[in-house]
């Protein structure tokens, strides 16, 4: 990086270098759309749409995490780009360059020759790709910063006091950057221990001044780290559906995933969305193996005195210890759905990063270590690249999922609504099936299954599984109403009456459930009932024009037809259409006198339904005179 224009500072070529590969790595994510539980952190999200949303984010959460930092950034990002996700993924990606800019710093400080390179290197780092082009993984791209600045604010700090002068400001400045981090996501509680590392690999010891300057950052991360242990087991069911058995379990896969986002690190080939998960039970001698090698890998490195091997451990001793968390010893909710994900090894890949620009800064010429580190560069992007391109979509992202773990339940079931938002039901189906099949437990697999028979126009078939998935989840309004659907759909009004009930229950707000409710009360001759759920929906969703029909019925039956004729004509602005609601509007119409707009709506069931004797004959009685 020498060979550069002499009007240009040093840090110019490094820094467009650093930014340009970033945003040529996620470009496609720029163009890409929502995926996975984006909705329910963004577009499904009521606390974003509320003006109070941000004050409730700190002081009342509702979600399975307490991260209100990254809460409100959402919640200010709503009000600036509603539900177009470009504006989200430029933050992201802008938080994600800014991470990258302070690492080079931080790597400066640390007096690692070719810091660019270990910059660079993360920047483009296939395995960062899942936390910068998946929008909920905002937490992830937020934390870092302030990660970073925490640190290096630490570093000014110690500098500041081993100089003789006040230390006060920048070591408030790190403990609230610090803080920061916490609130954005947890995962950076090992920060306190890497000052410990970060004070043994410059002295070869950790000094009681050491314990004490780290002692405030150890207890943010025992409060904040409890929370987030209190809001997985209460909130985030965290012990729901993974396949372990006792402690012993816990500690084979975590060594299993120390080697696993090692691998992936230095060989960043074959990354999912979502890893195949094995069952661990009857843990024995040899699945602890990862643990004795690891455990020989560190007594190596610290018994040597060469401080190239101190360097590496420190290195190595970043990317583990903030692995520590998310490895599996701790239950987390992800957990049943895969051992492992790219997104843990965010903040860790630092780690090996630094090393590969510590390794590439002791070779010579330096020329040879320029061109290999823009060489792994180049390559690294190139694949970065390529997997940034799955989470444009969700049919991208879940079929590359199923090409590399097929009997991935999840990918299954999303595919299917892929499937069944595209009108392909039949696939859906058997998506949705297959999704059931893999994974007994999930419910939702089984309410999709439901629903997506209901939609061939098979409720009987339906039932089973609409049942099946309350077993498994009693808490699911939409399954509730699914089946009561179903039962409608085959003349059972008395038994549908208790699914809405319980639908309407579990979601207070739901239009569907309501109309839904009035139809099968109607059935059951509870006419006045009927008409205050008809009521209700509409109120709920105006523009729902099934709640205005069914009103419109409600009130015709009451003996109101005027304001039915108010329901009818709605609808039909709304784009409804259909012989029978031509037909019952154009007998409001002449029961209201309305001869002439009586006559034009029974002409209107002839177009659609030519011969329809009943129409034919209420014509024939008005054209006469009658």
């Amino acid at each position: 990086m020498n060979a550069r224009p002499k009007f240009l500072p040093a840090w110019v070529l490094p820094a467009a270098l650093i930014v340009g590969g970033g945003l040529w790595v996620y470009g496609p994510a720029l163009r890409g759309g929502w995926v996975w539980d984006d909705a329910s952190e963004v577009t499904q999200n009521p606390v974003l749409r509320d003006p109070a949303g941000a004050g409730k984010i700190w002081v009342a959460p509702a979600g399975a995490d307490y991260f209100p930092l990254k809460g409100t950034v959402q919640w200010l990002e709503w009000r600036a780009w509603g539900d177009r996700p470009l504006g989200y993924h430029v933050v992201s990606l802008g938080l994600h360059l800014a991470s990258a800019l302070l690492f080079w710093r931080v790597l400066r400080r640390l007096g690692v020759r070719l810091a660019w390179a270990g910059a660079l290197l993360w920047t483009v780092h296939p395995l960062a790709v899942e936390s910068v082009a998946w929008v909920a993984e905002l937490k992830n791209t937020l934390s870092l910063p302030f990660f970073l600045g925490a640190l290096l604010a630490y570093l000014d700090a110690e500098q500041a006091a081993e100089a003789g002068e006040s230390a006060i400001g920048p070591y408030f400045l790190a403990l609230g950057g610090f803080l920061l981090a916490m609130l954005s996501k947890s995962s950076v509680v090992m920060f306190p221990a890497v000052l410990l590392l970060h004070a043994w690999w410059r002295r070869g010891r950790v000094t009681g001044r050491d314990l004490g300057w780290t002692a405030p950052f150890f207890a943010i991360s025992a409060i904040l780290g409890a929370v987030t242990l209190w809001f997985q087991a209460h909130r985030a069911r965290v012990t729901w559906g993974i396949p372990w058995e006792g402690i012993a379990s816990r500690v084979a896969v975590a060594g299993r995933n120390f080697f696993f986002y090692l691998e992936k690190g230095l060989w960043p080939a074959h990354l999912l969305p979502l890893y195949p998960q094995g069952r661990i039970a009857g843990v024995t001698a040899g699945d602890l193996l990862p643990w004795a090698g690891l455990a020989l890998l560190l007594v190596v490195l610290a018994r040597s005195r060469a401080r190239p091997s101190r360097a590496a451990l420190f290195g190595v001793g970043f990317f583990l210890l903030n692995l520590l968390p998310v490895v599996g010893l701790v239950p987390m909710a992800y957990l049943h759905l895969a051992w492992a994900a790219d997104h843990f090894a965010y903040v860790p890949l630092l780690g090996l990063a630094g090393l590969a620009a510590a390794a590439l800064g002791c070779l010579r010429p330096r020329s040879a270590a320029v061109g290999l580190a823009l060489a792994l560069a180049v390559v690294l992007a190139v694949v970065a690249r390529a997997h940034t391109g799955f989470f444009r979509d969700e049919e991208s992202l879940w079929s590359r999922t199923l090409a590399g773990n097929p009997h991935a339940s999840l990918a299954l079931n999303n595919l299917g609504d892929v499937r069944s938002m595209q009108g392909r039901n039949g696939e859906a189906l058997q998506l949705f099936a297959r999704a059931a099949l893999e994974n007994p437990a999930d419910a939702d697999a089984q309410s999709n299954w439901g629903l997506a028979l209901a939609l061939a126009g098979r409720p009987a078939e339906a039932i089973p599984h609409d049942r099946a998935a309350l077993r498994l989840n009693p808490l699911s309004a939409r399954t509730y109403i699914q089946l009561g659907n179903a039962l409608l759909a085959l003349g059972r009004p008395a038994e549908a009456e208790s699914p809405y009930r319980e639908g309407l229950r579990l979601a207070p707000a739901s239009a569907e459930a309501e109309g839904n409710l009035g139809v099968a009360l109607m059935a059951l001759g509870q006419a006045s009932e009927a008409r205050a759920h008809d009521a209700a929906a509409v109120r709920l969703d105006p523009a729902a024009f099934a709640a205005r029909i069914n009103l419109g019925n409600a009130l015709a039956r009451a003996g109101e037809p005027a304001a039915a004729i108010e329901q009818y004509q709605a609808a039909l602005r709304l784009g409804a259409d259909g012989a029978a609601l031509h037909y019952n509007l154009a007998i409001a119409l002449r029961l209201t006198g309305r001869r002439a707009e009586a006559i034009e709506q029974f002409e209107a069931v002839l177009r659609l339904q030519p011969g329809d004797g009943a129409a034919l004959r209420q014509l024939a009685v008005l054209q006469s005179g009658g």
